[in-house]
């Protein structure tokens, strides 16, 4: 017997608001984290608890968090969730959406350039406009260098006129504060190969955007490496588009008209008419190099989408937990 989901009235939460914070390296970050939570939520009438997931870090972080949990005794819900390894950004999110327990959710970072108090504001606007179902937070000014800037731009405009289903708003970030139904939709898409700017836009639902500037880090440096940036966009055009395959049969069809171009003039005007003799070591070494590297170019995109479908099909899991903290016991 199949039941209509829509029909079913949906659990109640425990929480009004989960904010869901990812962290990697931020031992110096966590407690100051917790203090400005504090100060912007305490008081405010609104019920919410906090997850830390550790997503694989090498310094202390996680026994900052053990230590946070202990002196808080119970007065907050705190919840700390440990990854045996570093498994990236998008499992610590999936995770987050998975274990929280609010009627909303926020993703927030734990360096303090997201401003807890921007959060409450956008988890107010969400409660006050039934219509809607996200509210995500844009930069309006970018910090990072020239180069690193006009990547993104360009990397966000390739991605909406590569993708045949979905577009990407520019500038959004994770920072983003939703309902329930939404963290639900995304939760129901383990795919390992994750992507949540795109994942965001593809589920859909009433989005509301408002502008931010990002904050200085409170301590440490971005793990976000320009080589990691790159990473991530390929694999984010790779998950919501087939684009390079498309790339790849254009390329493939236009060297071959190229050839049989060629190849006709060399026939007809350097043969026939002009009387010239054929080129033949030189002119036989190019062409085979130049088809050789366009074949092994198009393998490579293939072999990129195959790849991606290997790793999918052995199904292992996004994240493996290592520990769990909780003041609730």
């Amino acid at each position: 017997m199949t039941v209509d989901s829509s029909r079913v009235a949906p659990l109640p939460q425990a929480f009004d608001l989960s904010l869901i914070v990812p962290c990697h390296n931020e031992e110096k970050n966590v407690h100051a984290f917790f203090e400005r939570v504090k100060d912007v939520f305490d008081g405010s009438g609104v019920s919410y608890e906090i997850v830390y997931v550790n997503d694989g870090s090498s310094d202390g972080t996680m026994a900052q968090l053990r230590s946070l949990i202990s002196e808080d005794a119970g007065v907050h819900a705190l919840r700390a969730i440990g990854f045996s390894r570093n498994f990236g950004k998008e499992s610590a999110i999936f995770c987050g959406m998975k274990e929280s327990q609010g009627s909303c959710v926020c993703l927030i970072d734990a360096d303090l350039q997201q401003d807890p108090a921007l959060a409450f504001s956008m988890y107010q606007y969400l409660v006050e406009h039934e219509e809607c179902d996200v509210v995500a937070a844009y930069q309006e000014t970018r910090r990072e260098n020239k180069v690193q800037a006009w990547l993104k731009r360009r990397f966000y405009r390739t991605f909406n006129v590569a993708s045949d289903e979905i577009e990407m708003p520019e500038n959004m970030s994770d920072f983003r504060v939703f309902r329930r139904t939404v963290a639900d939709a995304l939760v129901s898409m383990p795919e390992y190969y994750r992507f949540s700017k795109g994942l965001f836009a593809w589920v859909g639902f009433n989005t509301h955007a408002v502008p931010y500037t990002p904050d200085e880090r409170l301590t440490g440096e971005s793990s976000w490496s320009t080589r990691k940036l790159f990473k991530y966009a390929f694999s984010g055009i790779i998950a919501f588009t087939t684009w390079p395959l498309k790339v790849a049969k254009y390329i493939g069809f236009v060297s071959s008209l190229v050839a049989t171009l060629y190849l006709l003039y060399v026939l007809i005007v350097d043969y026939l008419i002009m009387g010239i003799a054929i080129p033949g070591y030189p002119t036989l070494v190019c062409l085979v190099l130049l088809f050789g590297g366009l074949q092994l170019l198009v393998l490579g995109v293939m072999g990129d989408y195959q790849a991606r479908s290997y790793i999918e099909q052995k199904r292992r899991p996004l994240y493996i937990v290592k520990e769990r903290y909780d003041t609730r016991g």
